[in-house]
C-alpha cells in the first residue's frame, strides 16, 4: 500500500506539487558565523555576538525559534516569548561561543525535534522556557572557570528548571496544500503557580534589498500589508502573494516593523528607518509604543498575545499562512478545517512511518527511530553563502577589510551555496559540512532518496566542488581535509533504493564521473605513500 506521505513525495518528485517549499529550513543561529563575520581578523563569533542578533540584520540568512520558510528563506515564521522577566525577548537560542566554551561552541536551551515527514506536511518541535529571568551570564561567566576535563555548566544546573518551573512551548505545522501551511502553537505552564507568558509568533522577509543582492531576483524592498484586524499579505518579487491569519484572541494586536539595523543602537550612526528589527522587544519589555510602525505594514509583523496561565494549562494560538490565489479578500479557515487538516496530517505521519520502521521493532525502538528521523529532517537548512561576493563586499554596505582576499576560504571564489542542505546541526554546526553530509544521507535514505540523492550530488556540482576536484570541507576552511566518504555514500545509498526494486543507473553514473575527478585530486594532493588509500 503507498501511504499518503509517499503520494506526496512521488508528486513533489514529478514536479506536480511542491510539497517541500516549506519547512524547517531556517537556521537556529546565523550571528557568529563565517557568513556573517565581516571583521579585519575573521573572528566571526566577536563580530557578530548574540548581542547584536535582535538588533542587526543579517547578510546570508535569518535565524529563529522552531521556525519554518520557503526553500529560499524569502519569507520566514517563527516564534518570539517572553517571561515577564528576562531583560531581551526570546527570539533564538543562546549559547556560549567557540572561545567561552570549556569544550567549544555550546547552546544553553532545552528543545526537542518530536516528529516530521519527508515533506514536511507533517512536523513537530518543543521549546522549554524558564519562567524566571533566564541566567544568560551566568552561564558564560561560570563555564569560563571550567576546564577541558571539567564538565559543562547547562541550564538544568542553574536551578531555573526546578519544581517544573517552566513553560512548555510547541509548534505544530500541518500542510493542507503545499501552499497552504497551518500552525499550531501550544504553552503549557508546567509550574506550582500561575505564570504570565507574552507569545509573539513572528512573520518576515528576508533582508535582500539593502545589500542590492541583484542574484536573489528581488530588487524592491517587499512588504507585509494589514488587510484586517489580524490578516496580513504579503508582496515579493519572486513569491506569490501569501496572506497570514493569526488567530483574533482578546486583546491581541499585530505589530509592524522593518527588518533592517538599528544602526543607531548598534553603531551610533543613522537608521535606514525608524522602525528596526528589534522594535518587537523594545515595545514588549521596554515599552516603546513608537518602536512600531502604526500605518500597518512593514518587511516584520508579529501578533501579541498576553496570558496569564495557571499551573497546568495549556493555551493554543493558530496561525495560516496561505497563498493568496485570486484577488480581494481572503480568510484562511483556523476553524474545523484547520483541526482537521491537523489531525489527518498526523496520522498520516503515523501511517509512513509505520510503513518505514521494521515491524520488529520495539516500541522504545519505534520511538527513537521516530524522533531519530525527526532530527535528520529538522536539520535541513537554507544556507547561503556566495564566496566572490563576501571577499568582495556589497555596494556601500557591509564592505570587508583589503585583508579578506588573503584569508580564509580565498582560493573558493566560484563557490556558490543557494540550497537547502543538510547541517551536522542547526546552532552548533549552522553549516554544512561534507562528509556529515555524507552519513546523514544514509538513514535519510530510507524515508526520502531522492533528497539524499539531491543532496549527495548538489557538493560535487562544479559551483561547490573546487575546479581541482576537492570538495568544499566547511565554512570555516573550505580547504581542510575531510575523510573520503562521499563516494561509499554514493554507492550505498544506490544500493539502499535498489533494495525496493528501483536502480538509478543515472544517478550512479552521474556521481561516479564527478568522483573521478575528486579521487584524482586525493590522488595527487594526499596520497605521499602512493597506495591509493586516503
Amino acid at each position: 500500500m503507498t501511504t499518503s506521505e509517499q503520494q506526496r513525495l512521488d508528486e513533489d518528485e514529478r514536479r506536480e506539487k511542491n510539497w517541500k517549499r516549506w519547512g524547517p529550513y531556517l537556521s537556529e543561529r546565523q550571528w557568529g558565523t563565517v557568513r556573517e563575520d565581516y571583521s579585519e581578523g575573521g573572528n566571526s563569533w566577536s563580530d557578530f555576538p548574540h548581542e547584536h542578533a535582535r538588533s542587526r540584520a543579517y547578510r546570508w540568512g535569518e535565524d529563529g525559534l522552531l521556525g519554518f520558510s520557503d526553500r529560499q528563506c524569502r519569507l520566514c515564521f517563527s516564534i518570539a516569548l517572553w517571561n515577564g522577566n528576562d531583560t531581551i525577548l526570546k527570539e533564538r537560542l543562546f549559547g556560549l561561543t567557540g572561545p567561552e566554551g570549556n569544550h567549544g561552541e555550546d547552546v544553553k536551551e532545552l528543545y526537542y525535534y518530536l516528529d516530521s515527514t519527508p515533506t514536511h506536511s507533517y512536523a513537530k518541535a518543543m521549546y522549554r522556557y524558564p519562567q524566571q529571568r533566564y541566567p544568560y551570564r551566568d552561564l558564560v561567566s561560570i563555564n569560563a572557570q571550567r576546564g577541558l576535563n571539567d564538565r559543562e555548566y547547562e541550564l538544568i544546573d542553574t536551578g531555573l528548571l526546578d519544581e517544573n518551573r517552566f513553560f512548555d512551548v510547541t509548534a505544530t505545522y500541518a500542510k493542507a496544500s503545499d501552499n497552504d501551511l497551518l500552525i499550531d502553537i501550544a504553552i503549557t505552564n508546567q509550574g506550582p503557580d500561575a505564570h504570565d507568558i507574552t507569545l509573539l509568533p513572528t512573520l518576515w522577509f528576508r533582508n535582500t534589498w539593502v545589500w542590492g543582492c541583484l542574484h536573489e531576483g528581488c530588487t524592491a524592498k517587499p512588504t507585509i500589508q494589514a488587510i484586517d484586524s489580524h490578516i496580513v499579505q504579503t508582496r515579493h518579487d519572486t513569491l506569490e502573494p501569501f496572506v497570514c491569519a493569526f488567530e483574533n484572541q482578546p486583546d491581541s494586536e499585530l505589530l509592524f516593523t522593518e527588518n533592517e539595523t538599528n544602526s543607531e543602537h548598534l553603531f551610533g550612526t543613522e537608521n535606514f528607518s525608524p522602525y528596526t528589527k528589534d522594535a518587537f522587544h523594545r515595545y514588549v519589555i521596554d515599552d516603546q509604543t513608537d518602536a512600531v510602525n502604526p500605518k500597518r505594514h512593514g518587511t516584520k509583523v508579529a501578533a501579541l498575545y498576553r496570558w496569564n496561565l495557571a499551573p497546568g494549562e495549556t493555551r493554543h494560538v493558530k496561525v495560516r499562512l496561505s497563498e493568496k490565489e485570486k484577488v480581494g479578500e481572503f480568510h484562511p479557515d483556523l476553524g474545523d478545517d484547520f483541526d482537521n487538516v491537523l489531525t489527518q496530517r498526523r496520522e498520516e505521519a503515523d501511517e509512513f512511518y509505520q510503513a518505514i520502521i521494521p515491524p520488529k521493532a520495539t516500541d522504545e525502538q519505534r520511538l527513537v527511530s521516530r524522533q531519530a528521523y525527526a532530527g535528520l529532517m529538522w536539520t535541513k537548512q537554507f544556507y547561503h553563502y556566495i564566496v566572490a561576493d563576501w571577499l568582495d563586499g556589497d555596494r556601500d554596505v557591509m564592505t570587508p577589510p583589503d585583508a579578506r582576499h588573503e584569508g580564509r576560504n580565498k582560493d573558493w571564489r566560484h563557490l556558490y551555496a543557494r540550497d537547502v542542505l543538510s547541517m551536522p546541526d542547526k546552532w552548533e554546526y549552522p553549516w554544512f559540512a561534507a562528509w556529515d553530509l555524507a552519513f546523514h544521507m544514509i538513514p535519510t535514505a530510507r524515508i526520502d532518496p531522492a533528497f539524499a540523492k539531491k543532496q549527495l550530488m548538489v557538493l560535487l556540482r562544479e559551483w561547490y566542488m573546487h575546479p581541482n576536484g576537492q570538495l568544499p570541507a566547511y565554512e570555516f576552511y573550505f580547504d581542510d581535509v575531510n575523510p573520503p566518504v562521499h563516494a561509499w555514500a554514493c554507492l550505498r545509498v544506490f544500493q539502499m533504493e535498489a533494495e525496493s526494486g528501483k536502480r538509478d543507473y543515472k544517478f550512479l553514473s552521474q556521481a561516479f564521473q564527478r568522483l573521478l575527478v575528486n579521487f584524482t585530486w586525493w590522488v595527487n594532493q594526499v596520497d605521499s605513500n602512493g597506495d591509493n588509500v586516503f
